[in-house]
């Protein structure tokens, strides 16, 4: 009997100490390991974890740690989102690791430019602009860090702005540029801030060639004219786009073989083209005829600019999202929600804003390309009742991501790298997510 009790006891024991083998817990870590163990960790994951312990807490302030957060190549993006109207002191972003709504509170320098909406993204840091005085502002929404970036000589007048786009440098370096396309078609220019000079440079004229184009094309896709149509409805129509105001300058910069191309939309809703290195810039192939109603929004994805198109045809609606083929000089289509899901756009005349990180487009669709599923978002709700809105920008929530003083520079080592893109639609109190291996859309009535 005892003999039992001995070996069932000894059993017992092994199967104790079985248990614990090899287990190891995080207290138990050296700073560096433990530094590096969290670093890898989703960002929304080790905010949750700093309120563990003091230790854990300390570490977002290392300078050890945000260099082995920058050494991550890529972070699952989070979406700020833009309503019609400021919500004061705070920024609604999606988590799309998660996929649930966060609340971020807005930097003291954006909470006293209440006018200031965001206008471009990259990496971990998002542009604003003043929608008075034209100032620039960048900000990492994450953790509050902005700076106003210094004035420049931009005309004050909107209509000769056409495209702000954001550019972060290679891993480990803590610098940005920002680059501006204006002046009045055919006659663009465009000009740049680098965050390591602080400085913005000159202007550079960008000459227009017309190799994109096809030769049979209607004089009337230039740019430079408004042109105007009678709408099925029986209204004149102006083919001069009314965008939302955080992405009245949208567009995204692409490196093809080896230079950097920035497009944009022109007023009328064609792509443009513009090679920086070159400084030149064309007109793409309009998608559909000028007498045809429709939304169109340009992103990048995968490393190439797409758009995406809603218009209405035989009585019901579509959403496309089309990718330029070079060889064959035409747009070629790369997905479509299905007709159950864009019919409930016909008739609603909205205004389709996209954004763009890599494979991801956003809508409050969530569009995953590798499965061709359409999966709809929860709504954000306040207080019981449906927040609405209007646009989106994607960014990478890195802790780690810092805005330099312009006065003294100072190199730190930090990653950036889009690995995701998201476009956006809002159709009245309705709104959803694609995802282009993901999408955000969102269309404004």
């Amino acid at each position: 009997m005892e003999r039992g009790t001995d070996s069932r006891g000894k059993r017992k024991l092994q199967e104790e100490e079985g248990d614990g083998y090899g287990a190891l817990s995080l207290d138990e870590l050296n700073q560096d390991l433990l530094e590096r163990v969290l670093s890898r960790l989703p960002t929304s994951t080790f905010l949750s974890l700093t309120s563990v312990c003091k230790r854990w807490k300390s570490i977002s302030d290392s300078p050890t740690f945000k260099l082995a957060c920058s050494e991550v190549p890529a972070r699952d993006p989070w979406f700020l989102m833009v309503g019609p109207l400021p919500r004061p002191g705070k920024c609604i972003v999606f988590d799309s690791v998660g996929r649930n709504w966060k609340q971020l509170g807005r930097s003291p320098l954006l909470l006293s430019k209440l006018d200031s909406i965001p206008v471009a993204s990259s990496g971990g840091l998002v542009c604003f602009r003043g929608a008075r005085d034209g100032d620039l502002a960048v900000c990492n929404p994450l953790t509050g860090s902005a700076r106003e970036i210094p004035r420049s000589d931009l005309p004050s007048d909107a209509r000769t702005l056409h495209a702000i786009v954001m550019r972060s440098r290679p891993l480990r370096d803590h610098s940005f540029d920002i680059i501006v396309v204006h002046g009045e078609f055919p006659k663009l220019f465009f000009k740049g801030f680098d965050s390591k000079l602080g400085t913005w440079g000159p202007d550079i004229a960008l000459t227009r060639i017309s190799s994109v184009l096809n030769s049979d094309s209607l004089e009337a896709e230039s740019t430079s004219e408004s042109v105007y149509f009678l709408s099925k409805a029986g209204d004149v129509v102006a083919t001069d786009m009314l965008r939302s105001p955080s992405k009245q300058y949208s567009s995204v910069m692409i490196v093809e073989d080896g230079g950097e191309i920035l497009y944009f939309l022109s007023s009328s809703g064609t792509v443009v083209g513009c090679d920086l290195a070159r400084g030149s810039f064309s007109e793409y192939p309009r998608l559909l005829p000028f007498c045809l109603e429709y939304s169109i929004d340009v992103m990048e994805c995968r490393g190439e600019m797409v758009v995406a198109v809603l218009s209405e045809f035989l009585d019901t609606a579509s959403l496309r999202i089309w990718r330029f083929d070079e060889e064959c000089r035409s747009w070629a289509q790369m997905a479509a929600m299905p007709p159950s899901m864009s019919h409930e756009f016909y008739g609603k005349k909205m205004d389709i804003n996209c954004v763009g990180l890599n494979d991801r487009v956003f809508r409050y669709i969530l569009y995953d390309v590798a499965a061709n599923e359409w999966v709809e978002l929860p709504q954000y709700r306040v207080n019981g009742v449906g927040l609405e809105f209007s646009s989106a920008f994607s960014f990478e929530p890195r802790i780690e991501a810092s805005v330099p003083r312009f006065d003294w520079l100072r190199k730190e080592q930090r990653g950036f790298q889009f690995l995701r893109a998201v476009f956006y639609v809002t159709c009245g109190w309705k709104s959803r997510i694609s995802d282009l291996d993901h999408v955000q859309i969102m269309s404004l009535e």
